[in-house]
């Protein structure tokens, strides 16, 4: 059974920063694109990151240059570095294991002063 659970999430003021997890069992994260979505109830889930297995990062662009997308393959573990927070950054963040139907739960990120 694959599981994916993300850590990390909470309050920041705008301008802050916050790294996401997301550690994964069930399977090798090293076979599989890797991706970071986020949804709030406004808008509908956008992509924000993918990882590809040969390691090639995007990026929504409205984070380029902001969020950066890392993976450790040998700990089986996918993160979102999350810098210069804006309130439009608020939204539930959740990691995928991209082209199937292996969510995590999610983490709630809330910027605002």
């Amino acid at each position: 059974q694959v599981r994916l659970v993300e850590s990390g999430g909470g309050l920041v003021q705008p301008g802050g920063s916050l790294r996401l997890s997301c550690v994964v069992s069930g399977l090798s994260i090293k076979d599989y694109d890797m991706g970071w979505w986020r949804q709030s109830p406004e808008k509908e889930r956008e992509l924000v990151a993918a990882s590809s297995s040969d390691n090639m990062t995007t990026y929504l662009y409205s984070v380029r240059g902001r969020f950066t997308m890392s993976r450790d393959n040998d700990n089986n573990s996918v993160y979102l570095q999350m810098n210069q927070l804006t309130p439009a950054d608020t939204s539930k963040y959740f990691c995928n294991v991209r082209w199937t139907a292996n969510w995590g739960p999610g983490t709630q990120v809330t910027v605002s002063s």
